[in-house]
């Protein structure tokens, strides 16, 4: 087997490294399309970029994959869209959506640290089964399930990125330390609710994914708000405590967009569509893609989640006049 990835990321380079470690073939893409020198002859393509590097990765596919009709086009990004975005380049029966759920990290040296926590999830969004893909992946370890629905996958999964992720970033504070702040770990709790309202109102079921049970999750967020916050303040700080959430970790670097609008961005999006009410995803989307595009705001909220919380109250409130308005 041959496998061609596009991303040398963290999630990139912890993929190589577990596919080499079983004797599969691995290349890696050139960083730029211009050094993309002859096609390859992949069966399967692993797409690890970030989602909004999505467009410039099918570009760099359809220079270096030499028969696309034959090769599987794997996404385990995070967010939705990047997979309908494959599809319309290569067609729904050659895109699988994939989850992964292992936390990916690097040592001092700057080495991914493999661990078999976790695992992956795989979801086919056409006809084929692709159980050969599933078994090669199951052979280095990891823990793989196969899901039917691939939106219900990515859905899912998305449930997991938002939480203790964008409003971290935005106070430039660890999940451990957002627990702390009551009102704004409350928003988290409605956050989450928005979340479930827009599945439900998409006809997507959540499912569990190898190490977290999203439908657990779902359930904890409609219990009164004192209770889930206590219940979900334990499994964060104790899971995630003191590591940086991604768009975190982007704004702490200076990029100038994060993956908000995959995440956060995607809920706000679908509500509007299906008209379901997402004040709190809408914000948090808001507010970081500004601080994205003019760092020099961060300052505004960092540290004080008394002003993020206000956005969201004001939000609260326009979007009860708007639906008082229509009635």
């Amino acid at each position: 087997m041959k496998i061609y990835i596009v991303g040398q990321g963290a999630v990139g380079n912890y993929f190589g490294d577990l596919l080499r470690s079983v004797g599969i073939e691995v290349t890696f893409a050139p960083r730029r399309l211009a050094d993309v020198s002859e096609p390859y002859d992949a069966d399967v393509a692993l797409v690890t970029t970030k989602a909004y590097d999505t467009d410039s990765a099918i570009q760099t596919l359809r220079a270096a994959i030499a028969h696309p009709e034959k090769c599987a086009f794997v996404s385990p990004q995070n967010g939705v869209g990047n997979e309908e975005k494959l599809a319309a380049a290569f067609g729904a029966d050659n895109v699988v959506a994939a989850a992964l759920t292992t936390p990916v990290g690097r040592d001092r040296d700057g080495n991914v640290l493999l661990t078999n926590e976790g695992g992956l999830a795989f979801a086919p969004m056409g006809a084929n089964a692709y159980n050969w893909l599933v078994a090669a992946f199951a052979g280095t370890g990891l823990n793989v399930k196969v899901v039917e629905d691939w939106r219900a996958l990515k859905w899912s999964k998305l449930a997991l990125n938002v939480v203790a992720n964008a409003s971290c970033a935005i106070l430039n504070v660890f999940p451990n330390r957002l627990v702390h702040f009551e009102k704004v770990f409350t928003l988290e709790i409605r956050m989450i609710r928005e979340v479930r309202a827009v599945m439900h109102a998409m006809k997507i079921a959540p499912v569990d994914l190898p190490r977290y049970p999203v439908r657990a999750l779902f359930n904890v967020s409609v219990l009164p708000s004192p209770v889930a916050r206590g219940l979900l303040a334990r499994s964060v700080a104790g899971a995630r405590g003191t590591k940086a959430p991604s768009l975190l970790i982007d704004l702490r670097n200076g990029k100038p967009q994060t993956e908000v609008d995959v995440l956060n961005g995607a809920v706000s999006s679908a509500g509007h569509e299906y008209g379901v009410p997402t004040p709190v995803n809408a914000i948090y989307c808001r507010v970081l893609d500004d601080i994205a595009h003019t760092p020099p705001l961060w300052a505004k909220y960092r540290e004080h989640p008394e002003r993020l919380e206000a956005e969201v109250v004001a939000e609260m409130k326009r979007v009860k006049m708007l639906a008082r308005a229509k009635a």
